[in-house]
């Protein structure tokens, strides 16, 4: 994971960069469309930008202070971590179901 910062002085909006590499662009995929369904509580102080690079999840927030900066990063990597669990827990058995029913189709 690597996290970037910057401030712009034109808005006060405090820009935080986080990428999250996955063991690959399907779980990628997933944890993005799992996380972009909650959308942010205050949208006119917190903006978010989900993006996929290959296997790593690109996640860009502006904020108006540091410490919704601080509380928004803390909540989106709670809610990476949840999904990284459940991936981890599920997501070998439910890609062995899945290429047995397509075994089963042919």
């Amino acid at each position: 994971m690597s996290i970037g910062t910057s401030t712009t002085t034109q808005v006060q909006w405090h820009n935080i960069s986080v990428r999250i590499p996955f063991a690959n662009p399907n779980h990628a995929s997933i944890a993005k469309q799992v996380i972009e369904v909650d959308r942010e509580l205050q949208p006119h102080a917190v903006k978010r930008e989900l993006a996929l690079d290959g296997d790593v999840l690109v996640a860009t927030f502006s904020t108006l202070t540091v410490r919704l900066a601080r509380l928004t990063l803390n909540s989106f990597l709670e809610n990476v971590d949840l999904v990284v669990r459940t991936i981890g827990q599920f997501a070998d058995d439910a890609e062995q179901r899945s290429t047995s029913y397509s075994h089963m189709s042919t």
